[in-house]
């Protein structure tokens, strides 16, 4: 009976466990998703603010001919970073021949980390 009683206790000691990870990783996924959501917000201050809709577009607005939709379908986030920093290099690797080429930005870390997050959440 003894052997029951504490299977029993430690049954429920697991039981609260797993509530109190559960809720953690909750707690976690959420918080991502507000980060995510406020990089992806400064990311479209810095796209406008760079007037990047001068040769991209994102729902139709801007030029036509670069929809940001297709990029963050087919790059990965460090795909992106090397286009918004060395776009010359980029170009060269994937033989790009739109003109005009982008050029390269010198832009804080911090804005091209937005501008990144902000091309993935366009992904349709």
């Amino acid at each position: 009976m003894t052997g029951t009683v504490v299977e029993a206790g430690a049954g429920m000691s697991n039981q609260s466990s797993l509530r109190a990870i559960a809720l953690a990783l909750g707690f976690i996924v959420v918080s991502a998703a507000a980060v995510a959501a406020q990089s992806a917000d400064a990311g479209k201050k810095v796209y406008d603010a760079n007037k990047c809709g001068v040769c991209h577009s994102v729902a139709g607005v801007g030029n036509k001919k670069g929809p940001l939709e297709d990029a963050a379908a087919k790059l990965s986030a460090d795909q992106i970073r090397q286009w918004i920093v060395d776009a010359p290099g980029m170009a060269a690797k994937s033989n790009a021949a739109r003109k005009p080429p982008m050029k390269a930005y010198t832009l804080p870390k911090e804005d091209v980390d937005a501008l990144v997050a902000y091309v993935q959440s366009l992904k349709k």
